[in-house]
């Protein structure tokens, strides 16, 4: 059994991304005081905590958008609107009217470009409808949705769960509910993509124990 595992541990070290082995915790990664619950099964979670207004946010945008085209098949990406102040949960709103109706592939990326390449600046329900209704798109359902039950429960839970996460900032990627890293940690954007790849990993051989 012991030769066993010995040979589990060195197939995991070998199937590692180049420079994985470097990486350190407490540096490059941190793992939770508390572990958290995942919500997508047998698949290992990878969730980013950001904020619309965060410019750190839109500029890894298309490092994950790339990534998300050939990502491991045994991952599942997760977006939570962090929310580290009481200003921040306008912006969180917005993204689960988004979700609850059904436009996140819509509207997510022309929100934050509208954000930091137009330098709009969205206060209101009204404003959001308003742009939305320059995307080509009924407003009406934006301001029906906004302020409903179904939003509100959404935004309350991204206001627990950002504190859970022990974060102080955004962009934050949480890997499996247990590990936490930052582009800042990682070294830059693409060693961010391979960190987030080797603690997946990890999370799922861990799992397998």
């Amino acid at each position: 059994m012991r030769k066993v595992l010995s040979l589990l541990g060195l197939f995991f070290f070998l199937s590692l991304p180049a420079g994985a082995q470097e990486y350190q915790q407490d540096v490059n990664f941190f793992e939770l005081q508390v572990a958290q619950p995942v919500h997508t099964g047998e698949k290992i979670e990878v969730l980013e905590l950001f904020w619309y207004r965060c410019p750190h946010c839109y500029a890894l945008e298309p490092y994950l958008n790339k990534w998300l085209k050939n990502k491991p098949e045994f991952v599942e990406f997760v977006r939570l609107p962090a929310i580290l102040n009481r200003s921040w949960a306008f912006d969180a709103r917005v993204y689960y009217t988004f979700v609850a109706l059904g436009l996140v592939d819509r509207l997510h990326d022309a929100y934050f470009e509208a954000i930091h390449e137009e330098r709009k600046r969205f206060r209101t329900a009204e404003q959001v409808a308003d742009w939305v209704a320059e995307q080509g798109l009924d407003p009406q359902p934006i301001l029906d949705t906004f302020n409903s039950f179904g939003v509100d429960s959404m935004v309350a839970h991204a206001a627990d769960m950002s504190g859970r996460y022990e974060t102080d900032g955004v962009p934050t990627i949480i890997i499996d509910g247990k590990y936490r890293t930052k582009v800042s940690f990682a070294g830059g954007h693409n060693e961010l993509i391979d960190l987030m790849n080797y603690l997946a990993q990890r999370a799922q051989t861990e799992r397998a124990n």
